[in-house]
């Protein structure tokens, strides 16, 4: 992973704990969660609190994470609002924190002035041994605590306050006087400043958990859609009534699914021939023979001479596996009628010619489907689902890596943004 870390593919943008006193409140909510304090004196963490030095100090990756469910959290700053989330099981745990972050703004600000906060993002499930655990959560509460029980002296000021209100005489009592100045010293003027989170409970929806092998939980209304092996425990051939189950090696009843609850783009030539999305699955394509028969090609593919005489070479093969000749006959048909009719596509290629439909609730959660089910477009796969581009990653020649962080770095982390919203419609 080296070659991830050097390119900033891999635990990129995140931010550096370097100051004694934030290591040192860091470490208070380490040994809050029942762990050993960190020895670094610098490393550098993501939206939760993740830390890539400190997991590989620790020796678990998933020490934010036990058993992968009632994900662990340590605020140091609002900032960290801004970060990725670099490691997580779940695919909604950027977005419930940024939800923590846009409802507790003020507290979350005055409070990490002195203190950290730490918690669980946590359900009703203690551990996901089948589907079933999965889908019984329905809504996470945030348990909050802060590092130098920032929240807890605030608690008990509030309460002193409401005594020297109502009990009679109680201004008398120096201790307690004493006291409420000792606790303002650290905690400021309550009644300035919120240091107890407004909101704590949030919606849990529509979502990808890497458990199993990886599982798609899509939610329209009442229905639920569930996406994944059909090995996995709880996996139901039958289709009752509320929570429907689709095997993820069908792409035919996969891509129903999406067309039907309409999550998709279908191919038009508005959107095809601007965004150059089957150019580009084309182009993957290719890179992926090149991948298997030539890897030191794959870098002059973007050549059009010697991408031909690639072609010759390997007419056999190209032919036989069928994609590539697809791809360019779907590009004509919909540049000469506008459209192409998917029915005539092989269910496994008709994730080829769609994109996730712009604007979408799930849009990226759909486009992490479709990058699963293109796996050689390597550029999709990186932006929308990482877990599964890594892990791919690990087996690749070295000559393939480089090649793909090279390009990587020159066709995403020179302009992001453009990108997602030419190929993918996403304008965030």
């Amino acid at each position: 992973m080296n070659r991830l870390l050097e390119a900033e593919l891999i635990y990129g943008r995140l931010m550096a704990i370097a100051e004694p006193h934030l290591v040192e409140r860091y470490n208070r909510a380490l040994v809050g969660f029942g762990l050993k304090p960190t020895t670094l004196h610098e490393f550098e963490i993501d939206m939760t609190g993740f830390s890539p030095q400190v997991a590989e100090e620790l020796g678990d990756p998933d020490y934010l994470d036990p058993k992968r469910v009632n994900r662990r959290f340590i605020v140091m700053t609002p900032d960290q609002e801004n970060l990725p989330v670099v490691h997580t099981s779940f695919s909604n745990t950027a977005g419930l924190m940024h939800e923590f972050f846009t409802a507790n703004a003020r507290a979350i600000g005055a409070v990490t002035i002195r203190d950290a906060l730490y918690g669980e993002i946590e359900d009703n499930v203690a551990e996901v041994a089948s589907l079933e655990d999965l889908l019984a959560i329905n809504e996470v509460h945030f348990r909050v605590l802060s590092a130098e029980d920032i929240l807890g002296k605030a608690t008990e000021l509030r309460g002193l306050i409401d005594r020297l209100k109502v009990e009679e005489n109680v201004w008398r009592n120096d201790a307690l006087i004493e006291r409420m100045v000792e606790l303002a010293r650290i905690t400021g003027d309550i009644r300035q400043n919120v240091l107890v989170p407004d909101q704590l409970v949030f919606r849990h929806d529509a979502f990808w958990a890497n458990h199993f092998g990886g599982v798609f939980v899509f939610v329209d209304g009442k229905q639920t859609t569930v996406i994944c092996d059909p090995k996995a425990p709880g996996f139901r051939r039958s289709r009752p009534w509320q929570v429907a189950y689709l095997p993820d090696n069908d792409p035919a009843m996969v891509y129903d699914f999406l067309a039907r609850t309409g999550r998709i783009e279908l191919p038009r030539a508005s959107w095809v021939e601007a965004s150059g999305l089957l150019k580009h699955r084309a182009q993957m394509i290719l890179e992926g023979f090149a991948a298997r028969l030539e890897p030191e090609a794959a870098g002059r593919l973007s050549d059009p001479v010697f991408a031909q005489s690639f072609l010759l070479r390997h007419a056999s093969a190209i032919t036989e596996e069928g994609s590539y000749p697809f791809l360019q006959e779907a590009q004509r048909v919909i540049a000469q009628t506008g459209s192409y009719r998917m029915e005539q596509a092989r269910p496994e290629w008709r994730f080829l010619l769609i994109r996730a439909l712009p604007g979408h609730a799930d849009q990226w959660l759909t486009s992490r489907l479709i990058a699963r089910l293109t796996p050689d477009d390597y550029l999709s796969r990186f932006v929308f689902d990482k877990e599964g581009f890594y892990a791919a990653y690990e087996g690749y020649a070295e000559n393939w890596r480089e090649h793909v962080v090279r390009r990587l770095t020159d066709l995403y982390l020179s302009d992001k943004r453009n990108l997602r919203m030419r190929l993918y419609g996403i304008g965030e």
